[in-house]
């Protein structure tokens, strides 16, 4: 009986993407196969700028095609509507904790990267500059480097400061480069947190942090928890707004994997 049902079972396809074609433009889509799904769901990540397909274990690969096809149009819209990239290049902007640094390559200077006040001569942009030395093919790596290492002293000196203030020990920080959550606090009291929180209003980073110690204290977004994350911070309501604002726009500075 149990070899019957294996052999009747239907197969889960290997095929991992599918292209679909809408308006002179070839898109491709991941396919993301979920337990618990239920349906075909699609999503655009502004972070990875793609597109991912979320649908049953055993969904088909025809229906699949098919969902994909219906919503082109849409997948195609969502795209466009994405902000340009701005990539880790030498002469570009980068915030640092709010505020715009411009990129420097300093290819014979000693270090790796430092940042700089504004200079004074005429002409010269009045930014303060993040200088990068070395080859120019690692500006982009160094760059993203320094802001996670930045991020992370951060992070975990706000982390801790809120974390004592009610008695709580959190297992790790962590950072990674999400794109539909700032933070999040595990069931086991590890934190993760999107590096990218380097680059907002330092406020911002203190509420975020502030928002996941609480939740050491309680799992949920009952008004016990936010009664806790107010004790924390003053810049629940800033900062939440911040976000709402500016957000999505932390996503367009590249590198965008990794």
């Amino acid at each position: 009986m149990l070899s019957s049902l294996r052999k009747n079972a239907p197969q889960i396809s290997e095929i991992t993407h599918l292209e679909v074609s809408h308006a002179g433009e070839t898109y491709r889509i991941s396919l993301k196969r979920i337990a618990s799904a239920r349906r075909f769901t699609l999503r655009v990540r502004a972070a990875t700028r793609d597109v991912v397909l979320t649908m049953p274990p055993r969904g088909s690969i025809t229906r699949a095609r098919n969902f994909v096809e219906t919503h082109a149009a849409w997948i195609g819209a969502r795209l466009q509507r994405l902000p340009q990239p701005l990539p880790f290049g030498a002469g570009e902007r980068v915030p640092i904790r709010g505020i715009d640094h411009v990129i420097v390559w300093r290819q014979h200077q000693r270090g790796t990267v430092w940042i700089e006040p504004s200079p004074k001569t005429v002409g010269a942009s009045m930014l303060p500059q993040l200088c990068v030395a070395g080859e120019a093919e690692y500006v982009a790596r160094r760059v993203k480097d320094f802001l996670m290492r930045e991020a992370k002293r951060d992070l975990e000196a706000a982390v801790m400061r809120h974390a004592a203030k009610i008695d709580a020990s959190p297992r790790k920080v962590t950072l990674r480069d999400t794109t539909s959550r700032w933070g999040s606090c595990s069931s086991t009291g590890a934190l993760n947190f999107s590096w990218r929180l380097i680059m907002a209003p330092a406020y911002v980073l203190d509420y975020l942090a502030a928002h996941e110690v609480a939740h050491l204290l309680h799992m949920n977004h009952s008004p016990a928890f936010w009664k806790v994350v107010g004790g924390l911070t003053t810049h629940v309501d800033r900062g939440e707004a911040w976000l709402k604002a500016n957000g999505a726009g932390l996503l367009r500075f590249g590198p965008f994997k990794g």
